[in-house]
């Protein structure tokens, strides 16, 4: 058994898919890489062939009808043979400090294994202005084995994402259903669903991830935000309704759980009213009765009982006023 698995999801990689993997070949033959080729029209498979060529030990690839990001998670988890799984995008890096995260790994692995490492990531923009590291330092204990007890409140920018986060692969198999297909912003779903069967957990206070923003077709661009809007929408109604908040009993879980889902309503509502159109607020109304109907108590209390109130007030000046918090969010952030 291989200590990690690494899945990286590819369509249309061609151009920038190589130096990914090139970052994750140092790991050894301790790491697993399953390169997804999801129904690419370009070079993406022979590329990923080649790889399994030269280094079969350690390169695995999958070769699918297309299915989007979700359904290649989906299949790398179905195919991992390592402990832990992790997921890397094709036009991101993992950084020099892999070994050293592959240390830490085998360093919990001898202490009875954890649930969730987590890592920082370090946002590249393609201009060189606004690059920056997401760090978790300041809420949560560094290079040992912890608890959601010894958690701190995490910040208004601070989530657990997909960049930032290695999973125990056992514990992702735990999912009802499997992440939906042909639907962006998936991987946020993908932790939600996890989180609630994490107990132990190790930070390792490394820039591991490096997420390389600024390609034009990427997801994270604030037009293709807007258009997908209803991607947020959905995926943030699977989160709400993956399970009740007060089913949760370990306080501080619930309390990350409650920031998590913050953050999703907010990403949802602002994206969609970049639209600035009265048919893409009635979904956003659709959403609120979608959540109510799972669970009116705490659909009402982010409704109307946390800023997200003055980001969803109706009509052209709501709109606005929702567009000139992104942009702000966006300053300060630099997120695409």
């Amino acid at each position: 058994m291989k200590l990690l698995t690494v899945t990286v999801p590819c369509y249309n990689s061609q151009d920038y898919m190589e130096k990914c993997i090139q970052s994750l070949l140092p790991g050894g033959n301790r790491v697993e890489i399953i390169i997804i080729d999801d129904g690419s029209k370009d070079n993406t498979g022979k590329i990923a062939d080649e790889y399994a060529r030269k280094f079969p030990d350690i390169v695995r690839v999958i070769h699918q009808e297309n299915g989007g990001h979700g359904e290649g998670i989906n299949q790398g988890l179905k195919n991992a043979t390592g402990t832990y799984f992790k997921v890397v995008d094709s036009d991101d890096t993992l950084s020099p400090d892999f070994p050293k995260f592959l240390d830490a790994l085998e360093e919990c692995e001898r202490q009875g294994g954890v649930d969730m490492v987590v890592t920082n990531y370090y946002y590249v923009h393609s201009d060189g202005d606004g690059d920056r590291s997401i760090n978790y330092s300041a809420v949560l204990p560094e290079n040992r084995i912890f608890t959601w007890e010894d958690t701190k409140p995490f910040r208004v920018y601070q989530m657990l994402t997909i960049h930032s986060s290695t999973f125990r692969t056992e514990i992702m198999r735990k999912w009802e259903q499997p992440l939906p297909k042909h639907v962006f912003y998936e991987d946020n779903l993908m932790i939600y669903q996890t989180i609630p069967y994490v107990r132990k957990m190790y930070y390792l206070n490394a820039d591991l991830y490096r997420y390389w923003i600024g390609r034009p077709d990427q997801s994270v661009q604030s037009a293709a935000l807007a258009k997908r809007h209803a991607d947020q929408i959905l995926v943030t109604e699977r989160c709400f309704t993956t399970c009740h908040l007060d089913d949760i009993a370990e306080p501080r879980l619930k309390r990350y759980m409650k920031h998590d889902l913050f953050m999703m309503f907010g990403i949802s509502i602002l994206t969609t009213r970049l639209n600035k159109s009265a048919e893409t607020d009635a979904e956003l109304k659709k959403m609120w009765e979608t959540c109510m109907a799972y669970d009116p108590k705490w659909a009402n209390y982010f409704r109307k009982r946390t800023p997200l109130l003055f980001i969803s007030v109706p009509g052209r000046a709501g709109q606005e006023f929702a567009g000139s918090f992104y942009r702000f969010a966006n300053n300060v952030v630099r997120f695409n």
